[in-house]
């Protein structure tokens, strides 16, 4: 086994270098620095949780799609990262009053969820649950789990 201490950092491909540094700033990440975004290298932000993230680009395709989630042939890779909250409403309300559109929403057993797309179409999902854990960690193949078909 593979002695892992945490999540070390998130790196998350963007296309413009601002527009990604302002929306992870609203959401409360803070800017560590940048080592050279123009070249690919990362742009380091880390939240007052802990969670790091590194924004690498620039991408250069178009912004119409995330092949990983907007189309049906199904193409191996991250999907998304899901950050616990303490709220769902209070979170609602800040993405509401922040122009931040909510794209899906799910709940099973103790858990619920919302989930929004960065500017380049990133799929951030936001989970509510009591406890350290949600129930649905507890789940077999033989679950009933319906509810995710509502998981974008």
């Amino acid at each position: 086994m593979v002695s892992i201490l945490k999540i070390d950092h998130i790196g998350i491909r963007v296309r413009e270098k601002k527009r990604a540094t302002d929306f992870y700033e609203m959401l409360g990440f803070k800017l560590i620095t940048d080592t050279g975004f123009e070249k690919g290298h990362p742009i380091m932000m880390e939240h007052a949780s802990g969670v790091v993230l590194n924004l690498l680009g620039p991408g250069t395709e178009p912004d119409d799609e995330n092949v990983l989630m907007d189309i049906d042939r199904k193409h191996a890779g991250y999907t998304h990262i899901a950050l616990k909250v303490r709220s769902l409403e209070v979170l609602e309300t800040f993405l509401n009053d922040n122009g931040v559109e909510i794209t899906g929403r799910f709940s099973f057993k103790d858990m619920s969820a919302l989930f929004i797309r960065d500017p380049d179409r990133n799929v951030i999902e936001f989970d509510s649950y009591p406890g350290d854990d949600p129930a649905s960690r507890l789940l077999s193949a033989e679950d009933d789990i319906d509810a995710y078909n509502n998981h974008p």
